[in-house]
């Protein structure tokens, strides 16, 4: 057989060379792909492992696993002692507040009992003449409503606070908090000589968003710490809608609060020099202003000494 030609076989040499080359760069690029692909499996699988660590948490059915040496598996490893701890710091606050709703309840029922017997021992004893002064039986009854209302007061916060009793905002009638204010409030501010105005007219067919049961606890501490701290005049209870709230005022003609405590009167148990000689342990307006916050509503005070003060609670009103 005879040789090719030298122009031929250099051009042969040159053909196969390419072959080679482009065969070999096929590989690489499919060798590549693979790896490429192979990695995003690994990424998705990843992700897809801790979105479900994370949702279980969510659903509070977590539970570790074990994992692998690899580094996205040790990002797995770590997010998984974040949530366990998560879960375990829950369970914690969960068995706490157990523990909490417990106490409320033991406190609740063991002093609901001697309070009663207080009470109903001091009518008694109004009833029997030579027993003891009528001023003594005044004291004491007065000691054990005093007491009575500290642990009602106490319990109701703490309930709050807590999240053991939760609000459950509806929409109203404004008029409702009205007309209960009116019963419960009217007699003692008669037998104090002062007059409660309560202008129902305003508030016919507003409504707005709360709980009827709780929002009237929260207004009646405004009404009843403005008829306490008056002695002369009275109080003003009126309905204002606006398009994002409805707002209740408590206007009275008394005392009035100092600037500087303006900003102190909602701290938990505080108590103006000013006002230490009249009844009260420093809860209700804390209270209310608790049972505000947990409705999307707010209270606002615009007050100056010797001149009244006017409580404003808002209400979303839808």
């Amino acid at each position: 057989m005879s040789a090719l030609p030298k122009r031929e076989n250099g051009l042969y040499i040159m053909e196969t060379r390419t072959a080679i080359f482009f065969a070999a760069g096929l590989f690489f690029l499919f060798l590549a792909a693979i790896i490429a692909f192979t990695d995003f499996l690994l990424r998705r699988r990843s992700l897809k492992r801790m979105y479900d660590m994370i949702q279980s948490a969510m659903d509070g059915v977590f539970q570790a696993g074990s994992f692998d040496e690899s580094l996205y598996a040790a990002v797995e490893s770590k997010l998984a002692e974040y949530l366990s701890a998560s879960e375990t710091q829950k369970g914690k606050v969960s068995a706490e507040q157990d523990k909490i709703k417990t106490l409320i309840a033991d406190i609740s029922h063991q002093t609901k009992t001697p309070i009663a017997n207080l009470l109903l021992y001091t009518e008694l004893l109004k009833e029997e003449e030579g027993v003891t002064s009528g001023e003594t039986i005044a004291l004491l009854e007065n000691q054990v409503k005093k007491l009575d209302f500290l642990i009602q007061s106490l319990v109701k916060l703490s309930r709050l606070e807590t999240g053991i009793l939760a609000l459950h905002p509806e929409k109203n009638e404004v008029v409702n908090l009205l007309e209960e204010i009116k019963k419960q409030y009217a007699v003692g501010a008669c037998e104090k000589g002062l007059y409660l105005h309560v202008l129902s007219e305003g508030a016919q067919g507003v409504t707005a968003c709360f709980d009827l049961k709780w929002t009237m606890e929260a207004l009646g501490n405004l009404v009843d710490n403005a008829i306490k701290y008056t002695q002369a005049g009275g109080v003003t209870v009126r309905v204002k809608p606006y398009e994002l709230f409805v707002g209740i005022e408590v206007e009275d003609t008394g005392i009035g609060i100092a600037e500087e405590e303006q900003a102190k009167v909602f701290g938990r148990f505080y108590r103006s020099v000013s006002v230490s000689g009249e009844q009260g342990v420093g809860i209700g307006l804390y209270l209310a202003r608790e049972i505000a916050k947990q409705e999307s509503g707010y209270i606002q005070l615009s007050s100056e000494a010797g001149k009244g003060t006017v409580f404003s609670l808002y209400l979303p009103a839808d």
